[in-house]
Formats: structure tokens, sequence, C-alpha cells
């Protein structure tokens, strides 16, 4: 009778210790089954959510702002490189500001599973997907604007407007709405 009841004791505890809670302003997305069946294995969350079967993950998403620059692995913010169509190089220190969308949210975590969960997953989302796409985005429009064009009064507002109308287009499609976007254009002697 003793060892039931340690048996009953024990799986209880297990059970709640396999429980995760989905943070207040974030989006959980809970993925079962390993994520085997595609997207119909991803849904919405809330409160506290049993990851005890195998193959159960809890994504967290942040609901607020996230802010970014491009930097590399110690924090330096890193400069792009680019060339104009007339082939005279400049230099861009992107900043963003995005979050993400709340219908899109399985959407995001479907599409970026791979890059892992918890904490890190956005920011590795940030350095592994978002910045790559902006810097291809940034290197092909800054190729249809010259020189004289983007130096003159108002050419670089211009770019970055263009720039941050095809970053938010392009954001959209991916789940995510684009608050701020700045290029921080810089050109050479």
């Amino acid at each position: 009778m003793k060892n039931k009841f340690n048996i009953v004791f024990l799986l209880f505890a297990l059970t709640l210790m396999s429980c995760e809670r989905v943070a207040p302003n974030y989006y959980g997305v809970l993925m079962t089954n390993f994520g085997k069946a595609g997207k119909s294995d991803y849904s919405n969350a809330q409160g506290r959510v049993s990851t005890f079967p195998p193959g159960t993950e809890l994504f967290q998403v942040p609901a607020y702002e996230q802010r970014a620059e491009f930097a590399d692995d110690n924090g330096k913010p890193r400069v792009l490189h680019l060339k104009a169509s007339d082939n005279t190089e400049f230099n861009a220190s992107p900043l963003y500001s995005y979050k993400v969308i709340k219908d899109k949210a399985v959407d995001v975590v479907f599409q970026n599973s791979q890059l892992g969960s918890g904490s890190d997953f956005m920011r590795h989302l940030e350095n592994d997907v978002l910045e790559p796409h902006i810097y291809d985005l940034i290197k092909e429009r800054s190729r249809s604007f010259t020189t004289d064009i983007l130096m003159a009064e108002g050419g670089s507002l211009k770019f970055e407007k263009d720039l941050e109308e095809v970053v938010k287009k392009s954001f959209n499609d991916k789940g995510l709405e684009l608050i701020t976007f700045s290029a921080n254009l810089d050109f050479s002697d």
C-alpha cells in the first residue's frame, strides 16, 4: 500500500514539474509530437501548459517591442560595406525595432523552430534570419541609387524611406511588424 502511494506521489510530482507557464507579455506557442505533422502540431497556449509528453515544447515569444542592431558575437556594432550603382562604396549601421504580430506567432515559431527555444530564440531569429535578410535587401536597394543621389540633399533620407518600406513588407511576410528602421548611412571622404 505504501509503495502504491509513493508511486502515485512520484507521478503527481513529475506531472507538476513538467508544467510550464506562459509569462506575462509573451505569446505561448506549444509544439507537440516533435512537430512531425508540420504546422498542425503548433498551437497557441496560455497560462499553465503541460510539457510532460515527449516531443512537447513551449516556445515563449515576446509580445513587446524588440530593438536590435547589427552586432558581432561580442556586442560590437557591425558596419555593412555597400556599393552604389556607380560602384562607390559607403557604409551602413542599421538599427531596427519590431514585434511579433499576435495572430502570426504560431507562423513565426513554426518557420523558425530550428533555431531553438528558450530565451535565445529571438536573438537567434535576429542574428540568423532577420539581419542576413536585411543585409540582402540593403545591398539590392543600394545598387539602384547613384552616389550623387545618395549624397544630394534628402537623397539618403529617400533611400532610407524606400528601404524601410521594403523591409516593412518583408517583415510582415515573416509575421513581424517593423516599428522603426534606420540605415545610418556613412560616406567615406
